[in-house]
């Protein structure tokens, strides 16, 4: 997977600074994940998953995506963009702001 900012973590979970370093100091303390600094700027932190991280989030996506296959066992794609285009009004109507 390789290593990953702290800043492009945050951008990506949508979480402020300190929560990613909280995060990525516990993932670090478990053994799933090991940080660094940048050695292009050492003013910035890069954090990586270890090994036994990398398996974990093997089996989390093993896991995630056969529970998909459960939840969407039977349902037409047909049915699928039907309950999409319901989801999209819902935002819509709750944001008050047409989005494609």
């Amino acid at each position: 997977m390789g290593e990953t900012s702290h800043s492009d973590l945050r951008q990506a979970l949508g979480v402020d600074g300190a929560s990613v370093t909280r995060l990525v100091k516990e993932l670090e303390a478990e053994g799933l994940a090991g940080r660094r600094l940048d050695p292009a700027d050492n003013r910035y932190t890069l954090a990586a998953l270890t090994p036994a991280g990398e398996r974990l989030a093997a089996d989390l996506e093993r896991s995630h995506q056969e529970y998909q296959e459960r939840l969407l066992d039977g349902v037409s794609a047909q049915e699928r963009e039907a309950v999409l285009r319901v989801l999209r009004r819902f935002r819509t109507n709750v944001t008050g702001q047409e989005k494609s």
